[in-house]
């Protein structure tokens, strides 16, 4: 039975008036939908089983696979690297490393501007880049010690197409004026789906609200938001820096 046939059977299955169409539906929909009786604590059981294995075989594969082939890519890389959730994607010829205790998600693309002379990756201690994140490099991308990027967040450093609709056309690349550095300065703090164009240095300590888009460079201390992003408020980070020090005088 060819794709086409099968395709008309389930339509006559669900269509069709006929008594032996409706009580071949009403079978195929008890097949379909069966359950066996399983009691409450069997199900929490089972889910607690479920649970333990994942988390067994990917602590195992962390260990033995994913990490190591990890730092197979990396120019340098600090200890205690922690990936989740597979091996991230890397495109181009990029040049990449890696401080102490980063921890970045498995569904991340790394990605290098092929016309670049050495297109750069400097990511410092205790970083967090999370899923679906994306930091493509023209020249050069800096993320300072302690800086937090949340899912989905993009740091374009190239756009990988010229302006002209003419060479586009054609496949040409971008050009070298279309491509520019990326820092973030430490302690910086990415929400969900913050976007983030060439040329922008985010200031020390800075916060960019979720799904911004980052076009100029910011001052240390702020909040920004928007599309383009702007200022909302400064930061009191006195405060912060209070429980800092009861939290360091009390340990």
């Amino acid at each position: 039975m060819n794709t086409l046939s099968i395709y008309r059977f389930k339509q006559w299955l669900k269509e069709g008036e006929s008594p032996l169409a409706l009580t071949l539906f009403r079978i195929a929909k008890s097949i379909r939908h069966f359950e066996l009786p399983t009691p409450r604590l069997l199900n929490k059981v089972l889910y607690g089983l479920h649970k333990t294995l994942c988390t067994q075989w990917q602590a195992f594969t962390h260990l033995i696979f994913y990490v190591p082939a990890f730092k197979g890519r990396l120019e340098s890389y600090g200890k205690r690297t922690l990936l989740y959730g597979g091996l991230p994607f890397f495109s181009g010829p990029l040049t990449m490393r890696i401080g102490n205790d980063c921890r970045i998600s498995g569904q991340t693309t790394f990605s290098g501007r092929t016309n670049s002379d050495n297109p750069t990756l400097e990511v410092g201690d205790n970083v967090d880049i999370c899923w679906q994140t994306t930091i493509a490099v023209g020249n050069k991308v800096i993320i300072g010690n302690n800086v937090r990027i949340a899912g989905q967040g993009f740091l374009c450093g190239y756009p990988g197409h010229p302006i002209d609709p003419t060479e586009r056309a054609l496949g040409k690349p971008d050009l070298d004026s279309q491509v520019g550095d990326i820092i973030l300065e430490q302690d910086v703090w990415l929400g969900s789906r913050v976007s983030i164009i060439g040329n922008v240095t985010v200031g020390e300590g800075t916060i960019v609200a979720s799904g911004s888009v980052v076009t100029k460079s910011l001052p240390p201390f702020v909040l920004a938001a928007g599309n383009p992003a702007k200022v909302i408020k400064k930061l009191d980070v006195n405060a912060s820096n209070t429980i800092k020090e009861e939290i360091h005088y009390e340990a």
